[in-house]
């Protein structure tokens, strides 16, 4: 085989290896809101 053709063919294996590699996952951390009663309904004037 031509070097082109080697040169392409590896290429396109280390493309597809490097797509295929196990992803790593990554940590997101959340503050969590602080959590408040709301205001209960006691009438229109009170």
């Amino acid at each position: 085989m031509s070097s082109t053709k080697v040169t392409v063919l590896a290429v396109c294996l280390a493309a597809f290896v490097a797509g295929c590699a196990k992803k790593a996952e990554d940590v997101v951390y959340v503050d969590q809101p602080a959590v408040t009663t709301e205001p209960t309904y006691t009438g229109k004037y009170k």
